[in-house]
């Protein structure tokens, strides 16, 4: 293996997963079968090891900035560990060239579901915090007939 295009392939990984959070792995599994000629399984093996020392470094920085949901988190990290093992018995008895496959419609799927939330033609996509249309409240009530609205300007003292 040549070190230097490993070495730029960690970095491209880990500046992905800094920016994007998607652990490097779209970019690790990739690199690894294509450019350094591994096998399917065995760079999504190596990944996991590396993502899960990526995502200690990047939780860590963003849980600094405030970022983590720690509910969320927990929640996410105690279940994930029954799909692993799930992927990792399904990935080493199915057909290397069916991995290969699953991924990269994987990989377009997803790329088609960023690209309609983008350009914002995706129905499932709920609208960003601080986006969404002020509700009308409807007509103004009748002088008099409530509490007249604060004008800043309280009684005299």
């Amino acid at each position: 293996m040549d070190i230097a295009i490993a070495c730029a392939i960690c970095l491209m990984g880990g500046i992905v997963a800094g920016l994007i959070g998607v652990g490097g792995g779209i970019v690790f599994v990739p690199a690894m079968t294509l450019v350094l000629s591994k096998g399917q399984v065995e760079a999504e093996a190596t990944s996991l090891m590396m993502i899960a020392l990526v995502s200690v470094v990047g939780a860590w920085r963003q849980y600094g900035y405030g970022n983590v949901n720690m509910r969320d988190a927990v929640v996410i990290g105690l279940l994930s560990p029954v799909g692993v093992l799930v992927g990792v018995v399904v990935a080493n008895s199915v057909p290397e060239r069916t991995l290969r496959i699953g991924f990269a419609m994987l990989a377009l799927y997803m790329a088609w579901r960023l690209l309609r939330r983008v350009f914002g033609n995706d129905p499932h996509d709920p609208a960003e915090p601080g986006t969404e249309p002020l509700a009308d409240p409807g007509p103004d009530p009748p002088k008099g007939a409530g509490p007249e609205p604060l004008t800043g300007s309280g009684p005299a003292r």
